[in-house]
């Protein structure tokens, strides 16, 4: 008799969910091909998609059991249909909801059984039980942890939506490796490339010569230029893009370079055009030293960068991690700059990008 680790979620939102749930619990615990349960803290969280509903009670279990994957899934969908479970509405609340999130390392992809759940990646309702039954255990397709792929999240909750703009932004310190990378994804993904017009900007190189009366002229070009280029009225519907730089990362350059007075100002511009940029569906943040940094930043020797001091790469390294502190926009993939300097490096982050993103099906 094969042993085999499942692991579910469970997910109610109508009548008492708690109830539900032990009632879940003896169903499987009177199943004699069900040897171990292991039960996660259960907690509230907000109903995910577009139809306005009541909190969901959510939770995850660990099973030992001498089922095949197929034997569970049919149990499980047995249980909420014991329970009264109606699948009147997609996204609509349910008495019981329950998910065979992964089955040892297997992989599935029939129409109606898909192992692991195609968006458990996305959903930290269903990875904070995994998290905290299971922190080191690995996904099988994306080969990342349930700690790692929890940390992406910030405790935030996504799905895939093919009807906006697949915008992919890269974040990170200035040398770093923003722009090849960025380069890199796009290529592969066949995706239009977005670069920040640095070259173009006629106040910078005075700026960083240390001409700072004309640092607000010089971050209200870059805010133009980058509100301009992310417009959602520009941008397609389930069309992939690549930027190299994240909009957000404007105001932490902003703070750097102006004085509170002209902060202030630019405050009021950063603030009137947030509305009509385009959120990116995922964010690759990467990290380095600052040493690092400049080292790059000298080796590629464009003059204008060249005055620039450690203690401002400083100041923008705070401000990138602060912003992803508790960043719940889009999911973020953190990376060291050497996890993606090789091309089989980039090849994988490519097809690992591809998890966080809905091609359109036109």
């Amino acid at each position: 008799m094969n042993e085999h680790t499942a692991y579910i979620g469970l997910g109610s939102n109508a009548g008492d969910r708690r109830d539900y749930f032990n009632r879940v619990l003896s169903a499987l615990q009177t199943c004699p091909s069900v040897h171990s349960i292991r039960e996660s803290s259960f907690y509230e969280t907000a109903a995910l998609g577009p139809v306005e509903q009541p909190a969901f009670f959510n939770g995850a279990l660990e099973l030992q059991t001498s089922f095949t994957h197929r034997q569970l899934f049919e149990l499980l969908g047995k249980i909420e249909q014991d329970l009264g479970r109606q699948r009147s509405e997609h996204w609509g609340p349910r008495t019981i909801d329950l998910d065979l999130l992964l089955y040892d390392d297997s992989i599935m992809n029939d129409a109606d059984l898909k192992i692991p759940h195609p968006q458990l990646h996305l959903r930290s309702f269903a990875l904070k039980g995994l998290y905290e039954l299971a922190p080191d255990l690995e996904h099988p397709v994306l080969k990342r942890t349930m700690r790692e792929l929890a940390g992406r999240l910030n405790g935030g909750d996504y799905w895939l939506d093919s009807e906006k703009p697949q915008l992919i932004s890269i974040a990170g310190n200035i040398g770093v490796g923003k722009t090849t990378l960025a380069t890199g994804l796009a290529e592969r993904l066949e995706a239009k490339l977005i670069s920040e017009k640095y070259d173009a900007n006629p106040f910078l190189a005075d700026v960083y010569a240390g001409k700072t009366e004309l640092a607000l002229d010089s971050e209200l070009f870059f805010l133009s230029s980058s509100a301009s280029q992310l417009r959602k009225d520009r941008m397609k519907a389930g069309r992939v893009y690549v930027n190299d730089y994240v909009f957000e990362k404007a105001h932490i350059y902003a703070s750097g370079w102006l004085e509170p007075a002209d902060l202030a100002k630019y405050e009021k511009h950063f603030n009137s055009i947030c509305e009509g940029v385009t959120n990116p569906r995922l964010v690759i943040y990467l990290n380095d030293s600052v040493e690092h940094c400049l080292q790059r930043i000298h080796q590629r020797n464009r003059p204008y960068e060249q005055q620039i001091k450690p203690a401002f790469l400083e100041h923008l390294a705070r401000g990138y991690d602060t912003l992803y502190t508790d960043y719940t926009v889009c999911p973020v993939i953190r990376l060291s700059s050497d996890e993606c300097r090789t091309p089989e490096q980039v090849d994988r982050i490519a097809e690992e990008a591809k998890y966080y993103i809905a091609k359109s099906q036109g």
